[in-house]
């Protein structure tokens, strides 16, 4: 497996674990009775400061997962993979875990400085792909 796909897995994971970190509180907030419905109405009440974050970094993620896999797919399938995109994948990778945590404490600006890295990391993939 190359790094590239490695990262790309580890990222994966990582959406994983931020789904638990976003479901705990948003299970301790809404209460059982609202989060095993079809939910067909509206939340009782809102989610907590800290869930509500945790809910927007991960759909955050989401999107970016998106366009660094097609990165990945790229860099993968055309055999372009070097020292160049093995660093842009951990530089992504690094970025998502650390963008977690300063989404949920808001840490302002450091949080979208954080996910400017992470953006970057992939463009950097998709234009050494076309190198």
């Amino acid at each position: 497996m190359t790094q590239e796909l490695t990262a790309l897995t580890l990222a994966a994971l990582l959406q994983v674990v931020q789904l638990n970190l976003f479901a705990v509180p948003a299970n301790l907030d809404l209460g059982p009775h609202f989060t095993t419905s079809p939910r067909d109405t509206p939340p009782p009440r809102p989610l907590s400061r800290v869930a509500g974050r945790l809910q927007r970094a991960l759909n955050n993620h989401f999107e970016a997962l998106i366009l660094f896999t097609i990165a990945v797919v790229v860099v993968t399938l055309s055999d372009q993979s070097s020292a160049v995109t093995r660093a842009a994948a951990w530089t992504y990778l690094a970025a998502r875990i650390l963008y977690v945590p300063a989404y949920a404490f808001g840490l302002s600006p450091w949080r979208s400085v954080i996910w400017g890295v992470g953006f970057l990391a992939t463009v950097v993939m998709l234009l050494a792909a076309l190198i």
